[in-house]
């Protein structure tokens, strides 16, 4: 009997167990999940210009490789690593005595011809006469003359000789052919160089300073367009968010077939020398500015397998997933060409915790108004 009564205990127990777990589940049902918490912007309006953008590259607007244009020895050097120098700057000087020894050789040869044909033209005029007197033929008084013309042309020789030697003396001494600054010293002074072989130093211009970038050729026709209504800007923004810019200075005549770009040059003043030649730099080119367009902070952007779509609020306070068709983006906003309207909420934060038809709290902060005041370009 007793037996009896245990086991029934034990079953009413597992019922009465198993009943306020059931009702446990229901009420947890009922209640739902907890509102996620996120923060919003309006949607509004803004200025955002339609831009392309590339990596391009920082070229020296002229670069200068230094070297002799005579052989000898390198006797001074007259600048540090990395200055910079301006046009006609004394750079290097090499030992010169050899050359002003064969210049004073070349001027001593033409002193001593001028002299040859002086006399040479002296017996010439002499005989000349003679010959009009009849006291000699005038076979002779030609001999005479071919000697005075052949002293002649040894003179002129030798005016280019020492003309020559002057030019090779004055290659002794090498300053910068342009402004610029100046790169690593591969050879030091007392070393023998090689005339137009040894490389002494590279000299680069760089302010002004190019950036060479390429655009697929799809974009010719656009870019084009915009040249011909005057000067193109073009911003150049270096790692740390530092923007350069100038304007765009160069088109290339055609289009390289084997990666379908075209090859496109801007100028930059770089009065502050933050550009570098061989230096990497994100491009942007503005072709147009669009007025008034639908637009939203970048980061209420998701993506998913159909695509870009936004989280938006509706007025009971749930979410929406709705599908969007983005634009051009421009200073942390994107436009949106299709799914959105103006003075819609979009969750720009705490997406994460948010799924279709899911609560939502609104956070109490002044971000959601920050977002909103600059898509409509308030201060």
């Amino acid at each position: 009997m007793s037996l009896v009564l245990r086991s029934m205990t034990t079953l009413l127990v597992l019922v009465a167990v198993t009943a306020g777990s059931g009702c446990t589940k229901k009420a947890e049902k009922k209640q739902g999940r907890p509102p996620a918490p996120v923060l919003v912007a309006v949607v509004g309006t803004a200025d955002i210009p339609q831009r392309l953008v590339a990596v391009g590259t920082v070229e020296a607007t002229e670069s200068v490789v230094v070297r002799p244009q005579i052989s000898g020895e390198l006797s001074a050097v007259f600048f540090t690593e990395g200055q910079e120098v301006s046009r006609g700057q004394k750079l290097f000087q090499m030992d010169p005595r050899s050359y002003q020894a064969a210049l004073k050789k070349a001027e001593a040869s033409l002193a001593r011809n001028r002299v040859i044909m002086e006399n040479a033209l002296k017996d010439y005029h002499r005989y000349a006469q003679l010959v009009k007197e009849g006291i000699v033929t005038q076979e002779q008084a030609e001999a005479y003359r071919t000697k005075a013309d052949s002293a002649a042309a040894d003179v002129e020789a030798d005016k280019a000789a020492v003309e020559n030697a002057r030019v090779q003396l004055s290659y002794t001494t090498m300053t910068a052919p342009i402004a610029g600054r100046l790169g690593n010293l591969a050879v030091s002074r007392g070393n023998v160089v090689e005339a137009n072989k040894t490389t002494l130093v590279t000299l680069n211009a760089i302010a002004p300073i190019y950036v060479t970038f390429s655009l697929p050729e799809r974009e010719l026709a656009a870019v084009r367009g915009r040249m011909a209504e005057g000067r193109m800007a073009v911003e150049a923004e270096l790692p740390g968010g530092i923007v350069e810019r100038g304007q765009v200075s160069f088109l290339d005549n055609l289009v390289d077939t084997t990666t379908g770009t075209i090859k496109l040059k801007g100028r930059f003043d770089n009065r502050n020398r933050r550009l570098w030649p061989g230096q990497f730099v994100q491009v942007s080119l503005t072709l147009a500015e669009r007025k008034g367009v639908v637009a939203v902070p970048s980061q209420a952007l998701q993506t998913g397998q159909k695509g870009t779509f936004v989280y938006v609020v509706r007025p009971d306070l749930t979410a929406e997933m709705r599908p969007v068709v983005t634009g051009a983006a421009y200073n942390g906003l994107t436009a949106i060409e299709k799914g959105l309207a103006v003075a819609e909420q979009v969750v720009i934060d705490g997406q994460l915790r948010v799924s279709p038809g899911a609560r939502l709290e609104i956070k109490k902060s002044g971000q959601p108004q920050q977002g909103a005041s600059q898509i409509n370009g308030r201060p």
